[in-house]
């Protein structure tokens, strides 16, 4: 069967469920507001427990990235990013949503070839990049401040 694009572009557009733009935004902003507001209560709680701001910061992240990490496994956070679309793409949960998604459909190949490979399909270019960019930063610096 031979279609040309634009009947392929028609077919598409028919088949494609409709979607309210305006509501999806709203929806995807107040989600991800939602997610950073609870960040920052984790945040001021810990530093009202008497950390000082930068291990409250790092505890933050690390209990945002436990956090979706089990909901990933226990199948929340896919039902909740099913619902608010982009708004669970905030940086740090979305990460480690993507990171144990992979590692959660490998895990039938076993742990060397199926979660140690899958894993860095997503965290491989985030990794390798982040380093080359820390070790360009990092030389800049070196050279400014020399």
């Amino acid at each position: 069967m031979n279609i040309t694009p634009q009947e392929y572009a028609e077919m598409s557009k028919k088949a494609s469920p409709k979607s309210n733009v305006k509501v999806n935004t709203f929806v995807a902003f107040i989600t991800g507001g939602a997610i950073c507001a609870f960040g920052q209560i984790i945040k001021m709680f810990l530093e009202a427990a008497g950390a000082d701001a930068e291990a409250a910061s790092l505890w933050t992240s690390v209990t945002l990235i436990v956090l979706s990490s089990v909901m990933t496994g226990l199948g929340w956070y896919q039902r909740l990013a099913k619902h608010a679309g982009a708004g669970t793409l905030v940086p740090i949960t979305g990460f480690a949503n993507a990171i144990s998604s992979s590692a959660i459909e490998a895990r039938s190949e076993g742990l060397i070839l199926g979660v140690g490979t899958k894993i860095f399909t997503i965290a491989g270019p985030v990794i390798l990049y982040g380093s080359a960019a820390a070790f360009i930063y990092g030389l800049l610096y070196y050279i400014v401040t020399r």
